[in-house]
C-alpha cells in the first residue's frame, strides 16, 4: 500500500465523523513508519468539525508515531491507542492529556 492509499483510506474513514460534542480543539500529527506507506498526516477537531489532511501540523497538541498496520488497527478499532503505546508499538509526543481524547475520537467513529 502506498502512502496516498493508507492515507486516502484513513480520511474516508473519519470524515463525517459526528464530534459535535467535542468542542475543544484537538491537533494530531501523525507519523507513519514505512518504506512504502511512510509519510505525514494530521487530524484535527475544531469546532465541532473533524479534519484529516496529508501535512505537517506545525501547532500540534500531540504526535504519533506507529507503522501504518498499527495505525489501520487504531483506526478500525481493532487496538486500543493506549495498549499500543504501552506496548511500543505507538510513540507519543505532547500533551498526553490531549492525546487521550484521541481513544474518544475513535471509538465515536467506531459507533456510527
Amino acid at each position: 500500500m502506498t502512502y496516498a492509499e493508507f492515507f486516502y483510506e484513513i480520511k474516508n474513514r473519519f470524515m463525517g465523523t459526528d464530534i459535535s460534542d467535542i468542542r475543544e480543539h484537538l491537533a494530531y500529527q501523525f507519523n507513519i513508519e514505512d518504506e512504502e506507506a511512510g509519510g505525514i498526516f494530521y487530524v484535527e477537531a475544531k469546532e465541532g468539525q473533524l479534519f484529516v489532511e496529508p501535512y505537517e501540523y506545525h501547532d500540534r497538541d500531540a504526535m504519533f508515531t506507529s507503522d501504518p498496520d498499527t495505525l489501520m488497527k487504531i483506526a478500525e478499532g481493532k487496538v486500543d491507542p493506549v495498549g499500543a503505546f504501552t506496548t511500543g508499538k505507538l510513540r507519543v509526543e505532547g500533551n498526553i492529556d490531549k492525546a487521550l481524547r484521541l481513544k474518544e475520537i475513535i471509538e465515536l467513529k467506531t459507533k456510527a
